[in-house]
């Protein structure tokens, strides 16, 4: 514990002056983040990814929400890297994902007790799903469509995931709840599923203020969203669109990245929270969100052409390189992504998650095209 201590303790200093690592080529960098994200996978004595690495007793148990879409990203890396092992991640982490699957087909989060969660189901969704066209095993397919047909029996009377829910707030990152739901139509299709999805997504788009912004975006009323579930949203409404062939969730996703684009500064800078009014509220960047619009900006790019989404995806992932230690002989760091910037920033402070990193390879894979 200690030694974790004085490990932050020196990454707090490191950025209270403003010391900046020494910045490799991308390429270095994206190799560092992969390594990572193997190393959280091989802690603990089950075959889920570890939360990540904290001032709060150093690597933390396994987490099920993030463990079902880093499986995606190790199935992405298979491929990419024409790598078997990425894909035996991949199966091992959506085999334990089963292994914690609730009876009803729901996933939960032991830290708040047993009940299954909307958002948590749904992106253990996308590793089930993933796992299930990768390898056609009848155990994945079964899992997926449990855990599909969960998130439709819990929606309200108008099909809105009103319930199961943190701090039992409707949320309109669910747009990516939503995604999941569309990914398991692409295996086994299902109106109602449809239904549910659009439901969601619809009530989102209504969320859509005059700034860009969506209203009911934090995890907790009142409270300036962060740049993180802001692009949950964004991505999910994107996604879903191009799914759907549905322009309307392609705009409302559009108008919202054109937004946050306007809060990117020349050096890749994204304030860490945007209120739905447009208004920056941190003064810190939240390393996944910088991840996350850069995602969502490459892809606008490959749908418009316009060099505006292509510059901003290269300056927000430089911005997170720049502060990505690949150097360093702490394994338990090199490679990581901080949560903020400067470290004790709001957002998942004086830690290192699973999360930004998963992001951060799937930026990376899209931003190396370019290269």
């Amino acid at each position: 514990m200690l030694t974790t201590v004085r490990t932050f303790a020196g990454l707090a200093a490191k950025d209270l002056f403003g010391t900046l690592p020494e910045c490799g080529n991308p390429r270095d960098h994206l190799l560092a983040a992969e390594e990572w994200l193997k190393r959280a996978h091989d802690q603990g004595n089950d075959d889920g990814v570890s939360y990540g690495y904290s001032i709060r007793g150093g690597w933390r148990p396994s987490y099920r929400e993030t463990s079902g879409y880093i499986a995606t990203t190790f199935f992405n890396l298979a491929e990419h890297h024409s790598n078997s092992e990425y894909k035996a991640r991949a199966l091992r982490i959506c085999r334990w994902l089963l292994s914690v699957q609730n009876h009803d087909g729901s996933f939960s989060n032991p830290h708040y007790g047993d009940q299954g969660i909307v958002f948590d189901t749904g992106q253990d969704l996308f590793g089930l799903v993933r796992a299930s066209e990768e390898t056609g095993e009848a155990d994945f397919k079964r899992g997926a469509l449990r855990a599909a047909d969960w998130l439709v029996e819990i929606s309200d009377s108008n099909g809105r995931w009103t319930r199961n829910e943190h701090l039992n707030t409707p949320h309109v990152y669910n747009t990516r709840t939503a995604w999941a739901l569309l990914r398991m139509n692409q295996v086994d299709y299902s109106q109602e599923r449809e239904k549910i999805a659009r439901a969601n997504l619809d009530w989102a788009v209504s969320e859509q203020q005059a700034s860009g912004f969506y209203d009911e975006c934090a995890f907790e009323r009142g409270v300036a969203p962060f740049t993180h579930t802001i692009a949950y949203a964004t991505r999910g409404l994107l996604e879903a669109g191009e799914l759907l062939e549905d322009p309307r969730y392609l705009e409302s996703a559009q108008r919202c990245a054109d937004s946050a684009l306007d809060h990117l500064e020349d050096n890749g800078f994204l304030p860490g929270q945007i209120t739905k009014d447009g208004k920056a509220a941190a003064k810190y960047c939240c390393l996944t969100g910088n991840c996350q619009f850069s995602i969502i900006w490459a892809k606008l790019f490959d749908r418009t052409g316009n060099e505006a989404y292509r510059n901003a995806a290269i300056r927000a992932m430089d911005y997170v390189m720049r502060r990505q230690d690949i150097r360093t002989s702490n394994l338990d760091v090199r490679g990581a992504i901080k949560g903020s910037y400067p470290i004790w920033g709001r957002y998942a402070p004086l830690s290192f998650p699973n999360w930004p990193a998963k992001f951060f390879v799937d930026a990376m894979l899209l931003r190396n095209r370019w290269l």
